[in-house]
């Protein structure tokens, strides 16, 4: 019922607590959808991993960018939130509080999403389970490579798809009529 890469996700947001990797695992899924069917909630859901990722390294400038971000997506699409077994008030709440302590410059701590279906929390467990995995377990934060995932890996794909789009984006700057 919930896509194998959902449960990976879920795996790393509370187990790993491999912020970075859940981005990485639901990016992937969001893409391989055609344009026209990609689902926002999924975009939601890497941000939160981002966000958390971003305040775990105390950048709470980014983090609270992007848990803004994923708050109003989450708003927006609670009910795409109940189907994929997650208790959807329970998340705004908890994003807001997360926000607000960002906002008072607290620091991280770990969260868990609000599973509430049944069939969601059975899945989890199996999947726990197949992964040799407890079900839960707080980020190691004296991990410097779960920490700086990002800063380690190799961007260059990234990087030049950004110079792209920049260009793209002067390009009709340049020339309005296009």
């Amino acid at each position: 019922m919930y896509p194998e890469p959902y449960l990976d996700y879920l795996v790393q947001f509370h187990v790993e607590r491999d912020y970075f990797e859940c981005h990485e695992i639901l990016e992937e899924y969001w893409k391989s959808a055609p344009a026209e069917k990609r689902q926002p909630v999924w975009v939601g859901l890497i941000q939160i991993a981002v966000g958390l990722y971003h305040h775990r390294r105390g950048n709470l400038n980014g983090a609270g960018k992007m848990l803004t971000s994923a708050h109003a997506l989450v708003k927006e699409h609670h009910e795409e939130i109940e189907r994929l077994g997650l208790d959807s008030t329970a998340l705004q709440r908890l994003l807001a509080e997360r926000l607000d302590e960002i906002q008072k410059g607290m620091p991280y701590r770990s969260l868990t999403l609000p599973m509430q279906a049944a069939e969601l929390i059975s899945a989890y467990k199996a999947a726990c389970a197949r992964q040799n995995q407890p079900e839960h377990r707080d980020s190691d934060m004296s991990d410097p490579f779960l920490l700086n995932k990002h800063t380690l890996r190799d961007r260059s794909d990234v990087l030049a798809e950004r110079e792209r789009q920049l260009q793209l984006r002067q390009g009709k700057q340049i020339n309005p009529a296009d």
